[in-house]
């Protein structure tokens, strides 16, 4: 790779995070301990969450959030096309069915008005996504959960720092996923979080990310554990380990330098590209606090000679990291295949598809490079302008 290429991510691991792994590695206990309990307690304040439990992935706290709120065969949940495979596929492993709502154009979220539309005697959960760290519509979409009895989970990969109205994002659902995967506002290699008020979902969670066992190494092994465990019910291999939450503790102290950061480059993109008729700028439509995680960019057809997909080759040729955030799952093959979508069936979702794509946004950009992007950019658009 070119030293001149802008990495769409690049991580920032700092001594903090290097010297906690060595210190974890020294200690000779690299599983779920102490560290990862540290780690659980500090971001459930952080989320203003009663309890969180630490995982090896979001996708594992999505699955066990469902299954620890009674999701199973047969059930329907209502979520976004509009958001990652994860989100959907772990429906489909609980053995439920993902049930689409197409996405309000302003915010790309679910559609809170158009959920009702889809509910059925099977719903059983709603799934929001606060896609890009900007929160969905919650009041609305608790507001109908009461109505017909729905659980609530939340995919909150994106949103680690959003807050909705007044409320922090992990304090308001039956559940709150969140990610810790490279590309994300902090890291721990791989690794997620569930936080919940409701202590027997916290307790099953942690119970079923561990083999279903009743007890984890931590409360095994030690000096003051027990070395007899019970097998409660089947379970899985999902734990968080002190190896990941390592890291995890000096990241979240760096949470809000992180965010601040991202901001500061959001808004330079955002007063640079809203002089550009080529592309369209969202709005930053929350009323409480964007994360900021992913910078989007929806390329107008009408006055640009360049497809989308030829406008990241471009991007790509010109030394910028680019990807898509993101092609709605109704329209990959298996989706297609196994429920029958067709595009027309969520058009928003359509047609953003076709025209989304998005930037480097991340703590490391220097300003300098910040420059290089919005120059690449512009230049290539104003090329290809009709």
């Amino acid at each position: 790779m070119s030293d001149n290429f802008i990495q769409f991510h690049r991580a920032w691991i700092g001594k903090e995070e290097e010297q906690e792994v060595l210190a974890t590695l020294r200690s000779g206990w690299l599983t779920t301990g102490e560290r990862t309990r540290k780690f659980e307690a500090e971001f459930a304040r952080y989320a203003g969450a009663r309890y969180a439990v630490g995982l090896n992935s979001c996708t594992a706290g999505l699955f066990l959030s469902l299954k620890a709120c009674g999701i199973g065969a047969g059930d329907e949940v209502i979520t976004t096309p509009m958001t990652f495979t994860a989100t959907a596929n772990v429906i489909l492993h609980l053995g439920a069915k993902p049930v689409f709502v197409d996405i309000h154009p302003d915010d790309l979220n679910i559609n809170a008005a158009k959920i009702e539309e889809a509910i059925t005697p099977k719903t059983r959960a709603l799934m929001p996504v606060h896609f890009r760290g900007v929160p969905c519509d919650m009041d609305a979409i608790l507001a109908i959960a009461e109505k017909h009895n729905l659980v609530v989970v939340e995919d909150a990969a994106h949103a680690i720092e959003s807050v909705y109205k007044d409320r922090k994002i992990g304090s308001i659902g039956d559940a709150t996923c969140f990610s810790f995967y490279p590309n994300k506002n902090i890291t721990t290699g791989e690794g997620g979080m569930v936080t919940t008020n409701d202590e027997k979902v916290a307790a099953k969670i942690r119970m079923l990310s561990n083999h279903g066992l009743s007890r984890d190494a931590s409360l095994r092994y030690t000096p003051l554990g027990q070395p007899i465990y019970e097998v409660i019910e089947p379970g899985y291999k999902f734990n968080m380990f002190d190896m990941q939450a390592a890291i995890g503790l000096h990241q979240l102290r760096k949470i809000e330098t992180f965010w601040k950061r991202r901001k500061e480059i959001t808004y330079k993109y955002n007063k640079a590209f809203e002089e550009l008729p080529q592309v369209t700028v969202l709005p930053d439509v929350n009323e409480g606090k964007n994360a900021y995680h992913v910078y989007v960019l929806l390329i107008n057809r009408e006055k640009c000679t360049l497809d989308r997909d030829r406008l990241l080759a471009a991007l790509k040729e010109a030394g910028i990291g680019v990807s898509v955030h993101y092609r709605a799952l109704h329209l990959h093959k298996y989706y297609k295949e196994t429920f029958g979508f067709a595009p027309e069936d969520f058009p928003i979702a359509t047609d953003i598809s076709e025209r989304t794509f998005s930037l480097p946004l991340y703590p490391r950009l220097t300003d300098a490079e910040v420059e290089r992007v919005i120059e690449k950019v512009a230049n290539i658009l104003r090329t290809y302008s009709k």
